[in-house]
C-alpha cells in the first residue's frame, strides 16, 4: 500500500514536467537575401528620348503674290516636280483687267508728256508743267511694272526637284495674297532629318553636334545615326514643346518618306556639367517623373529605403543626380521583398 502511495505523485510530476510549454526567448525575423553593388558618382552623360516626324531642310510653302479664285492645281500629293514646273495658277480675268488698265494709263502719260515737250519748245508751257508732266509718265511706268510683275505671280512653280507634301487648297477657292497653297521640299538632294519636340529642361540639356540614335516603325530592327544640327530660340504655340532637328548621318533609306514618324535617342555628352550614378533599372522603385525611391545598406546587415532624385534615363540605366551621397551600397536584386530596415543576407 506505501509503495502504491509512493508511484502516484512521481507519475503526476513527470506529467506536468512533459506538458510545461517551451519558452521562446528570441525574436524570429527573416534575413532577406539581396544582390548589392558598390557606388561611385561619375560623370555621366544625358540621355532624352523623344519622338517626332522626317521631313528635309528645304521644306517651303508656295503662294500666290495676288488675291484671287484658285484657277488650276495641277499636281497632288507625294508626285514629284521638277524646277520652273508649273504647279498652279488663278483666274486672270482680274489681274489681265488690272494690267491693261496701267498699260493704257501709262500710254496716254507718254502722249501728255510729248504734247508738254513740243509746247515747251514753243514757249507756251512752263519748265514746271514739263517737269509734272515727266513725273506722271514716269509713275504711270512704274504703276505698270508692278501690276506686270504681280502678274507674273498670278501662277505658282517648283522652286527645286522634289516631292508635294501638302496640297492645302482647292480650286475655285479664293485666296488672298500669301496664303499658302502648296507645300514642297527638295527630297531629292535636301538632308533629311527627324524634327522632335522635347521640354525646357530637356532643351537646355542638348547641344548643336550632340549624338543620336533614331528608330522607325518602317526600318524595324534597324538603327540610324544623327547629329543634332538646330535648336529652336523660341517654344512652338501649337506643340508646346521646344523644336530640335536631328539631321541623318549618311544617305536616307529608301523607306523613309516626310511626315514618318521616328523615335529618336540624343546623348547629350556636356549637357548638365555635373555627375551622378548610374544604377539599374530593376533598383528604382516608385518612379515618378523626377523623383523615385532605392534601398541601400551601409552595414551589410539592413536595408534602408531613401528618396533621389532622376537624372535622366539611359538604355539599361537610370541616372540619380542625388540622395545616394552617404550610401556605400545600392541593393539591386531583392528589392521585392524589402521594406525599410529590413534584415538582409549578401549574396553573391
Amino acid at each position: 500500500m506505501k509503495n502504491t502511495l509512493l508511484v502516484l505523485p512521481l507519475s503526476l510530476l513527470l506529467f506536468s514536467c512533459r506538458s510545461k510549454p517551451t519558452k521562446v526567448t528570441a525574436d524570429s525575423t527573416d534575413v532577406i537575401p539581396v544582390k548589392v553593388m558598390s557606388l561611385e558618382k561619375q560623370g555621366t552623360a544625358v540621355s532624352i528620348n523623344a519622338s517626332g516626324q522626317f521631313t528635309t531642310d528645304d521644306e517651303v510653302y508656295l503662294s500666290f503674290k495676288t488675291n484671287g479664285i484658285i484657277s488650276n492645281i495641277l499636281v497632288k500629293e507625294g508626285d514629284p516636280v521638277r524646277k520652273g514646273q508649273l504647279l498652279a495658277t488663278l483666274n486672270l480675268t482680274e489681274i489681265d483687267a488690272q494690267v491693261q488698265k496701267d498699260q493704257l494709263a501709262y500710254e496716254k502719260s507718254q502722249r501728255d508728256y510729248q504734247r508738254i515737250v513740243n509746247l515747251h519748245n514753243d514757249s507756251v508751257a512752263t519748265l514746271e508743267q514739263l517737269q509734272n508732266s515727266k513725273t506722271t509718265m514716269d509713275q504711270a511706268k512704274q504703276q505698270l511694272s508692278t501690276t506686270q510683275f504681280n502678274r507674273s505671280y498670278s501662277a505658282i512653280h517648283a522652286t527645286q526637284d522634289g516631292y508635294v507634301l501638302h496640297k492645302l487648297v482647292s480650286s475655285g477657292q479664293l485666296v488672298n495674297a500669301g496664303t499658302p497653297v502648296l507645300q514642297t521640299n527638295g527630297a531629292h538632294n535636301a538632308h533629311w532629318l527627324l524634327r522632335i519636340g522635347v521640354s525646357d529642361k530637356e532643351w537646355a540639356q542638348v547641344k548643336t553636334g550632340d549624338k543620336a540614335t533614331i528608330e522607325t516603325a518602317a526600318l524595324p530592327g534597324d538603327q540610324l545615326s544623327g547629329t543634332v544640327t538646330r535648336k529652336s530660340e523660341g517654344i512652338d504655340a501649337q506643340s508646346g514643346t521646344f523644336i530640335i532637328d536631328v539631321q541623318l548621318t549618311g544617305n536616307k533609306p529608301a523607306a523613309i518618306a516626310a511626315g514618318m514618324f521616328g523615335r529618336c535617342h540624343i546623348t547629350a555628352s556636356a549637357a548638365t556639367g555635373s555627375t551622378a550614378w548610374s544604377i539599374p533599372y530593376a533598383a528604382l522603385l516608385d518612379g515618378n517623373g523626377s523623383s523615385g525611391f532605392v534601398f541601400i545598406t551601409n552595414d551589410n546587415k539592413t536595408a534602408q529605403k531613401i528618396p533621389v532624385t532622376i537624372a535622366g534615363m539611359e538604355k539599361e540605366n537610370v541616372l540619380i543626380s542625388a540622395g545616394m551621397e552617404q550610401a556605400r551600397a545600392l541593393i539591386i536584386s531583392g528589392s521585392a521583398y524589402l521594406k525599410d530596415q529590413s534584415s538582409i543576407r549578401i549574396i553573391q
